[in-house]
């Protein structure tokens, strides 16, 4: 009998039940375990999501001055992602988790809402939704996936780890708007307990990454926390009394404190607008309706692009040209998450950019996210536990999978002046901008523009031309707009 195979790591490849052949474990070279603790990394590193969430969507205003309300949209926040992290996992196949999209959900708070009900605004939701879907179903998303060269992928890849760096430093008020600069280092200076904790929380990561620990960024986590909650406890001096950025880590008292049921009355909140929705989207501004529902959908569209694109290039699941084996299988898995925010009053779903802190601890597979899907619906009750990590404790993981990111930026060909602009302004912007698809737009725009300037306008990929018009649009809409207004 022969040996079973096994990957480069050492892994058996051969699958070894209905489990591991369904998810390709060993023929990825991950184990179950491996899996678990990917899955697990993901949860603490997006697990912000369920705080972070509610205080933008439930406590803005619609047009009505109606609030949702901070409990209500923490629960569905939580149950959301637990069904859509569940449903990449199993359609896709891959370490993809997917929550209320940040970013997106400031459009929604602060670009829709203040134009409609409430009701109106996941109804809008649930229609974007759909129409990502059809637009995969139609093989139009793949096509404009294979559409870009593999270079311009890279750059995305390292593009979406700069910004995954700059979002942990920020949230760990580790870099902060400055006085007379856009940044500066803390305050100022690296003053306050939570600072030392992300510090703390770094230096042990990174020690136990460059020493190939296994699970180094859960660890990380685990000590980071604990020293949260132990200055909290011994020197806290009230309420957020040392300066935490969100979430004041605290010991819970009693039962009480740590389970709590889940208030499930925004489900469905989009068929509560009647039957005169329409009326109502008359008033506001046919244009203005589409204008909404296209700009949520760019957004949505390039976000999980960019991200499935960086994390998958990180995990190596990608083949030379830099595509992904079903991508249509992930792609579904995230309108159908859309779609669910929307139903669920949660936000925009869409596929995070942390997922590659699970990644970073060797998941390869759907089980991962599987595990993370777990984890939220754990979370729906147990919410004061997820309290309990700070972005201070949770972040340092963002920083070091941002560089692991970028080490993929030797393998972009800079001696092509079209593709190294492209790459460049993509890679830049994404931080600069603090949003993945406004990188990818610009990144796309100069890659043709400086095609066309050298006569290489045939090697750009008629779609690229096409998402190029329609991003010069989305930017220039306003000026545009007002052109013919």
């Amino acid at each position: 009998m022969n040996a079973p195979s096994s990957s480069p790591s050492g892994v058996s490849t051969e699958p070894t039940g209905a489990l591991d052949r369904f998810f390709r474990v060993s023929e990825r070279g991950s184990t179950l375990g491996t899996e678990i603790r990917g899955g697990l990394a993901t949860f603490f590193a997006m697990a912000y999501v369920i705080v972070l969430n509610p205080l933008i969507i439930g406590t803005a205003e619609d047009v009505n001055g109606d609030t949702l309300g901070i409990p209500q949209v923490a629960a569905m926040t939580a149950l959301v992602a637990a069904v859509s992290c569940v449903l990449m996992g199993v359609v896709s196949r891959y370490p993809f988790a997917i929550a209320a999209g940040m970013g997106l959900n400031a459009v929604v708070a602060y670009g829709v809402a203040p134009l409609m009900p409430w009701s109106d605004v996941f109804l809008l939701i649930v229609v974007e939704g759909v129409l990502l879907l059809i637009l995969v179903m139609t093989g139009f998303r793949t096509a404009v996936f294979s559409a870009i060269p593999a270079g311009l992928k890279t750059a995305i890849a390292v593009g979406v780890g700069l910004f995954l760096a700059l979002v942990g430093l920020v949230n760990a008020g580790f870099v902060q708007a400055g006085d007379g600069t856009p940044v500066q280092l803390g305050d100022g200076g690296l003053n306050g307990w939570p600072i030392l904790v992300f510090v703390v929380g770094l230096l042990v990561t990174i020690a136990l990454y460059v020493r190939k620990i296994p699970g180094a960024m859960l660890i990380g986590i685990v000590v980071s926390t604990v020293l949260a909650l132990a200055l909290e406890t011994f020197l806290g001096d009230g309420e957020n009394g040392l300066g935490w950025s969100l979430t004041v880590p605290s010991l819970p008292t009693g039962v009480g404190d740590l389970v709590s049921v889940p208030d499930v009355s925004l489900l469905g909140l989009f068929l509560q607008g009647g039957s005169d929705v329409l009326s109502r989207w008359s008033e506001i501004g046919v244009a203005t309706v589409v204008t909404l529902i296209f700009t949520l959908l760019l957004a949505d569209f390039f976000d999980t692009m960019g991200t499935m694109v960086g994390v998958a290039h990180q995990g190596g699941l990608t083949d030379e040209d830099g595509n992904l084996e079903n991508t249509r299988g992930v792609l579904v898995a995230d309108s159908v998450g859309t779609i669910l925010g929307g139903v669920g009053s949660a936000s925009v779903g869409t596929v995070y950019a942390e997922s590659a802190a699970g990644v970073g601890e060797g998941a390869r597979t759907g089980i991962a996210p599987v595990v993370t899907g777990a984890l939220m619906l754990l979370s729906a009750l147990f919410t004061p536990l997820v309290s309990l990590v700070p972005f201070e404790a949770a972040t340092p993981i963002l920083v070091i999978v941002g560089f692991m990111m970028m080490t993929q930026v030797t393998s972009i060909d800079f001696q092509d002046p079209a593709l190294a602009l492209g790459s460049f302004t993509t890679i830049i912007m994404m931080p600069f901008t603090y949003s993945i698809s406004n990188g990818i737009g610009i990144g796309l725009l100069t890659y043709a523009f400086v095609s066309l300037v050298l006569g290489k306008g045939r090697q750009v990929h008629p779609l690229l031309w096409v998402i190029s018009a329609v991003f010069l649009f989305h930017f220039a809409e306003a000026p545009i707009l007002a052109l013919f207004g």
